[in-house]
């Protein structure tokens, strides 16, 4: 299993999970085998999520998309996201 973690700063929140929420069909189909959305206690527009995958191919080829980053832009993220993979030992 890998994780890819994601930390990237949006807009505004609400518009940004309506997006993302939005981008849940794709996600299965591009290895993603679950998922969280987390919120900086002190400013609900630093969002953190993680996503899971059986491959680190499967990890690349998702951050690597168009698809995504074409979703990204238009969920609002504002900042260069901070990007990285992880397995369990």
């Amino acid at each position: 299993m890998v994780r890819m973690f994601v930390r990237h700063g949006v807009e505004d929140y609400e518009a940004w999970r309506k997006v993302y929420d939005e981008f849940e069909p794709e996600r299965g189909p591009m290895g993603v085998t679950d998922h969280r959305v987390f919120q900086a206690v002190e400013d609900s527009n630093d969002v953190t999520v993680w996503h899971d995958f059986d491959s680190i191919e499967k990890a690349r080829a998702l951050a690597l998309s168009d698809k995504l980053r074409n979703t990204m832009q238009r969920a609002g993220v504002r900042s260069a996201p901070d990007v990285w993979l992880v397995t369990q030992s």
